[in-house]
């Protein structure tokens, strides 16, 4: 899990350099967010950690917080 959310975070910090997400922060509701960066993180996901993200899976919940990102990479690891 670790390192999963030091990868996510790494991404993350290269869209976001002038600040550091904490993994509880709702990246939608601070307006890091866009149409782009949503496709580029799902892409992101699916090639760093071998998931296939299907189109129910496109929940914001889902992507909202490191901290739930993480655990939708572990649930579909499982």
């Amino acid at each position: 899990m670790k390192e999963v959310k030091g990868n996510v975070k790494k991404f993350l910090s290269r869209f976001y350099r002038q600040r550091e997400i904490e993994d509880h922060e709702d990246i939608f509701a601070l307006g890091f967010v866009n149409s782009l960066f949503a496709m580029q993180l799902v892409m992101f996901i699916e090639k760093e950690f071998n998931i296939k993200i299907d189109n129910k899976d496109l929940n914001f919940e889902n992507f909202r917080t490191i901290d739930s990102i993480v655990a939708f990479v572990d649930a579909r690891s499982t």
